[in-house]
Formats: structure tokens, sequence, C-alpha cells
């Protein structure tokens, strides 16, 4: 099931993959080779010897294993379903006769919002890191937005935006320029856009399972490369780039002291395992090394604490041999004192890495 549009078109799959000597069973949607939907992202469907997908003659779409074991099900029996459609925003819907929607799956996000999707105080982003019980979300409250680290019955703020003026916040939609959060009377209040540098619509905001980072992704044609080459490192592959505004929370002991500044971008470009490195202009002059990008925050300008991250050569936007991929992480704005800074792996303009070993898996398990 695809639809029909410019490329990447959005399709639906019925998926099964091996894990652990079983196979996963689920309902997908991808948007080109991105997966942005999965019917198992709560609660996987494992099962050993079949995987049906079946609209049953009640309406009620159900995944089915072995002696018809039912591992997943959309709760529509007697509702008039009589089709099942995949419409040009992603979203997948169960419609009856007279073409209304009777279940979405809109209505059940996952780690991804597509344009058009909303959520609310009944609603959330989740996002769970492999090997581990803990998980990120991103949550809309009455009155706050915020991103939450969860473990057990602990929950850990480490972002959230509180509307000025006591406004509450109803619901926040994905639009074609960015988030847009709106209050009870469907008002604007704020928006987390697309650098205005950027001339493609935005294509969907996913919640990383990694870090917890939430990003802004968009779908650029003109970018055709197939990604970087090369290793991470030396001087003629990679240079250093800083972010402006920024700083970092974590503070480990000074890799290098009374340095300048270009002699510290030049420590972390020789060093493959350096990603970023933070520089102090104070007294001291120290020079902090970083193999990973974590902690960022934004900092009024004009302080003496210096970020600069490793990037690939010609990946920075405004550069005429960008070898950015088709998909690019867009770097936020700032609008109503609505600030994110969103940063995967250090500069502010990514690409989502096509996994080649995992693409062609998927594609041999997806029927």
């Amino acid at each position: 099931m695809e639809t029909n549009q410019m490329e990447p078109n959005f399709k639906a799959a019925l998926s099964v993959e091996p894990i652990d000597g079983k196979y996963s069973c689920s309902l997908e949607v991808f948007l080109g080779d991105v997966k942005v939907w999965n019917s198992g992202h709560y609660s996987p469907f494992f099962t050993s010897e079949r995987c049906v997908l079946e609209l049953t003659k009640q309406g009620d779409l159900q995944l089915k294993g072995e002696k018809e074991r039912v591992g997943w099900r959309t709760g529509t029996s007697g509702q008039g379903v009589e089709i099942l459609k995949i419409l040009g925003t992603g979203n997948l819907v169960l419609v009856d006769a007279l073409n209304l929607t009777k279940w979405q799956s809109f209505n059940f996000p996952t780690d991804v919002m597509l344009r058009g999707q909303r959520l609310n105080v009944a609603t959330r982003l989740t996002s769970f890191p492999t090997n581990s019980t803990a998980f990120y979300s991103l949550e809309i409250q009455y009155n706050k937005i915020a991103l939450y680290l969860n473990s057990g019955r602990w929950n850990y703020s480490y972002w959230e935006f509180k509307p000025s003026k006591n406004r509450n916040i109803t619901f926040a939609e994905l639009g074609s320029k960015g988030l847009a959060l709106f209050n009870d009377n469907h008002h604007k209040m704020a928006k987390i856009s697309l650098s205005k540098r950027i001339h493609h619509p935005l294509g969907f905001l996913a919640l990383g399972n990694k870090t917890g980072n939430l990003g802004l992704y968009f779908y650029s044609p003109d970018k055709q490369s197939d990604g970087f080459s090369g290793a991470f490192c030396g001087r003629g592959e990679v240079e250093m780039r800083e972010l402006y505004g920024v700083s970092s929370v974590l503070r480990a002991a000074p890799t290098k002291l009374n340095i300048s500044k270009v002699a510290c971008a030049k420590f972390c470009l020789q060093n493959c395992k350096c990603v970023a490195a933070l520089y102090s202009s104070e007294e001291l002059r120290e020079c902090h090394l970083y193999g990973v990008v974590m902690g960022v925050k934004q900092v009024e300008r004009g302080t003496r604490w210096t970020y600069m991250v490793k990037v690939q050569k010609g990946s920075y936007v405004g550069h005429d041999n960008s070898g950015l991929k088709k998909w690019v992480l867009a770097m936020v704005g700032l609008i109503d004192s609505l600030v994110i800074l969103l940063v995967f792996g250090g500069f502010a303009y990514y690409l989502i890495r096509k996994r080649r070993n995992n693409t062609a898996t998927t594609a041999d398990n997806t029927t």
C-alpha cells in the first residue's frame, strides 16, 4: 500500500523481523526508507510460524499468529469499517462506507510526528533505548511542553517550556514550517520553526532513542549524495565549526591548558574520537575535548566559552559542495521565547544515514 505523490512516498507494509530466535510481526508505515509508525511500538507481537494481517467481516483490523492468535487489533469491530487506506499525510486510516474515519494511526503516536498530526495531554511521543528499561518522552501538559527521561517511577525533565502569562497549552500540531503550540481558543502561541534558509517543507519530527534529542527533518531532492566518505577524522576530511550562543553543561578535567582556540580545534581534528571541543578564553585558556555531543545548552553571546563541533567538510548549509544526503536535520528557530536547541552528534545540520545493511534486511523481511 503506497501513496501516489512525489518522492518519497508513504508506504504501509506488513513487516516480519527476526529477534532472538523469534519473529516480530507488525504493521508499519514508511516515508521513503524511514520508519515513521509501528503497530508494535509499545508492545511487540512475537510469533514463531506465521504473521497475517486481516480486516475481519466485523471491521476489526488484526495481526494474527499461529492458531489464529491475535497479537494486535484496532478495536473497531461493529463500527462499519470497510476500507483500510493510507493518506498523503502518512496517516493510516480505517473508514466506513461513507468515508468516515473510524480509526487512525495519528491517534497512536510512536517516536515520530508527521505533518498534520497533533499531540495533546492524552498523547505523547516515546522513544525506547536499546537494552534499557528507561525511555524518553515528549509530553504536552496544560502548563508546559517537556522532554522527560522516565525510569521506573521516576521522571526526570531535561527540557521544558512554560508559556508566559500562565497561558495553557491545548495541543501541538506539526506543520510544513515547524511545530506550533495552541491555547484553549486554538490560537497559536509559539512555534519551533525551520531555519529561514530552508526552503523545503518539513517532513517529520522525531525523538531519538539514543540521546532523547528532538529533531525536525525535511526532504531535499537537490541533495543526491549517498553520504560521507572516509573516517570522521583527519584535517583533510573534516573541520571544526563554532556553534554561537551555546555551551556544554558537561565538565571534565581540561585536556589542554594555556593554548589558543585555534590550537584547541586542531587537537580535536587530529583525534578521531573527538567530536566536539569547548574552549575558554579566560586566564587558564582551557580546552576540553568531548567524545560525544550531549548536555548542550544555550548561553548569552559574549561569554568567554566557545563550543565547536567536528563536521564533514562541506556539510554545513550555504556551501556549494554540500555532502548532505536527502534527509537533513534542520536547526530550529526562536519564536515567542520558545527555545529548543537540538544537536544530534554535533552540528545543527545533519543527515539521516541510510543503514545499508539494515535497509537490505528490512526489504527482505517486509511483505
